[in-house]
């Protein structure tokens, strides 16, 4: 979804080279992800000039993220945010700029 996210439509052959760097992908394994991603509605499918079917989100990166996030909190934390943001808290190298802007998120969700 990133390689999509960052540049979009793009063929399975397309995408293969794109992940084949960190990934090693092969061609076959690029196209049954894309395949689970479009039953689940994440992905469109389009036909190029030339007739090749392309791929694109059909869904916003941010909506994914939110999404994820939930869930890992519900299944690693039991829903709670507390202790998903103290494990972090004390696990991250967070930098006193990173700290500085989570106080300051933590403070509006007080006010709001």
């Amino acid at each position: 979804m990133e390689a999509l996210w960052e540049s979009a439509p793009q063929t399975a052959s397309e995408l293969t080279k794109a992940l084949r760097p960190k990934m090693n992908w092969a061609e076959n394994t690029v196209r049954t992800l894309l395949t689970r991603l479009m039953e689940k509605g994440a992905l469109h499918t389009n036909e190029n000039s030339a007739g090749t079917r392309t791929y694109l989100p059909a869904v916003k990166r941010e909506a994914c993220v939110r999404a994820e996030g939930e869930s890992f909190m519900q299944r690693v934390f039991g829903g709670a945010a507390k202790p998903l943001l103290v494990h972090f808290a004390q696990n991250s190298k967070l930098t006193a700029e990173e700290v500085r802007e989570l106080k300051k998120i933590l403070d509006q969700s007080l006010k709001s």
